[in-house]
């Protein structure tokens, strides 16, 4: 069974910076693209970044291009999302997902002063 536990949200002031965990099981993450979405309150789901399996490649939205830094480390089966210069407009739940859009249960981000 493929699990995604997603960790590293919480509260911080604009401008202030986060790292986001998600930490996989039940599957070969090491094969396996992966993805960071967002859904911010009263919206939908956002994609906010992608990986490919040798972190050779990385993709992002334009709003966290030059901010967010996407990250993966294999032999740890951890998938990472740095979050600089945050923005209240950056508050939602962050979720990760497999190539296949299964996702964790998410992480709260919170950016308010």
């Amino acid at each position: 069974e493929v699990q995604l536990v997603e960790s590293g949200g919480g509260l911080v002031q604009p401008g202030g910076s986060l790292k986001l965990s998600c930490a996989a099981s039940g599957f070969t993450f090491s094969n396996s693209i992966m993805k960071w979405f967002r859904q911010a309150p009263g919206k939908g789901l956002e994609w906010v970044s992608t990986i490919n399996r040798g972190s050779t490649m990385t993709a992002y939205t334009d709003f966290a291009k030059g901010r967010f830094t996407v990250s993966r480390d294999n032999a740890k089966n951890t998938l990472y999302l740095q979050m600089n210069n945050l923005k209240p407009e950056d508050t939602a739940v962050y979720y990760c997902a497999t190539d296949s859009n299964i996702r964790g249960q998410g992480t709260q981000v919170t950016v308010s002063s």
